[in-house]
């Protein structure tokens, strides 16, 4: 985190009489009420959003907005991706509410509603922003929120899981899920993937060192028990997973970004991150078939969270899906 984003924080956090930062001075009585989990907090133009929640669950949706005001500049970097992930804000509010609906617990969420030709929140400052100076600001809350985030989880659950939602153009009806490991070394083998210590730098460092069942490093990113083998029992296939353990060469790969990065385990946090990307049809196409995968989202996540950092909804209450072969 940045000197400028920890100021950030810990100026929102004082705000809301959370906590008091190193050398200051504590709440003032008379300040608003403290925020709740499922209340909303924006910035000052209303283009990100996050719903502060009370479960050791993060959600991360950059690129889905589709609001375009005429009054903020584009970006136009050499080079900037500029497409929106069709469907990401739509998934993003339904595993929210499906998550809520199930487990009576908010999950944190954190949307940037302003389309990616003008922030691309999952870059760094310069490359989202297109050198737009006055952009910066909304760069900045999305990861302030973000860091409020964790800060949240980590003080509230000790540990956590930050999924970052996307969506993929690449031709492949299957999911990527990235932990800053990157195809090649994902096309290791287990002995020489281990060997690098790659995963223990990765996006999920933390869990590498601190996993309820002792489980190993390359087994939390294609093991029985990794997330891609969760999806993958809910109906979704995707990299890495026991059946498919590494992209083959030359095929496109996603292996996290810079949300995963920044808000990962790998500089020493407490909360992991995935980055999921998702294909189109079938999956993110129509209403219908986001909250299908907004489903298994919600069910894997719970699975993931209950066998890795031992962690269950008291008042948990069972999905009814269809079956992988009825989609």
């Amino acid at each position: 985190m940045t000197a400028v984003r920890a100021a950030a924080l810990c100026a929102l956090l004082i705000g809301a009489g959370a906590v008091a930062c190193s050398g200051s001075a504590p709440a003032d009585p008379s300040a608003p009420r403290v925020p709740v989990a499922g209340d909303v907090q924006t910035d000052p133009g209303g283009w990100i959003e996050y719903t502060i929640g009370d479960a050791p669950l993060i959600l991360s949706a950059p690129h889905g907005g589709l609001l375009t005001p005429t009054f903020l500049p584009n970006r136009s970097c050499a080079g900037c991706v500029t497409g929106t992930d069709e469907g990401i804000e739509a998934l993003a509010r339904s595993v929210a509410a499906q998550f809520h609906a199930r487990t009576g617990l908010n999950a944190h969420v954190v949307i940037s509603k302003i389309a990616r030709t003008k922030l691309d929140a999952n870059r760094e400052v310069v490359e989202a922003t297109g050198g737009n100076e006055v952009m910066i600001p909304i760069w900045r809350a999305y990861h302030t929120f973000l860091d409020s985030a964790v800060a949240r989880v980590t003080t509230s659950h000790r540990r956590g899981l930050l999924l970052d939602l996307h969506g993929t153009v690449h031709p492949y009806s299957r999911l990527e899920l990235g932990y800053s490991v990157s195809a090649e070394q994902l096309r290791l083998s287990d002995d020489a993937l281990a060997a690098t210590g790659a995963v223990s730098r990765s996006a999920i460092a933390r869990l590498t060192t601190d996993n309820r069942g002792g489980v190993s490093p390359v087994a939390l990113l294609r093991g029985s028990t990794s997330l891609g083998a969760i999806l993958a029992r809910n109906g979704y296939p995707g990299i890495p997973s026991p059946d498919r353990p590494a992209p083959a060469v030359g095929e496109a790969y996603y292996d996290a970004g810079y949300i995963t990065r920044e808000h990962g385990s790998a500089r020493g946090g407490a909360v992991d991150a995935i980055q999921i990307e998702a294909w189109r049809v079938g999956v993110r196409d129509t209403p219908a078939n986001i909250n299908k995968y907004a489903t298994a989202v919600v069910t894997s996540a719970l699975e993931y969270l209950r066998v890795h950092y031992g962690w269950t909804p008291t008042n948990a209450v069972s999905a009814v899906t269809e079956s992988p072969t009825q989609r």
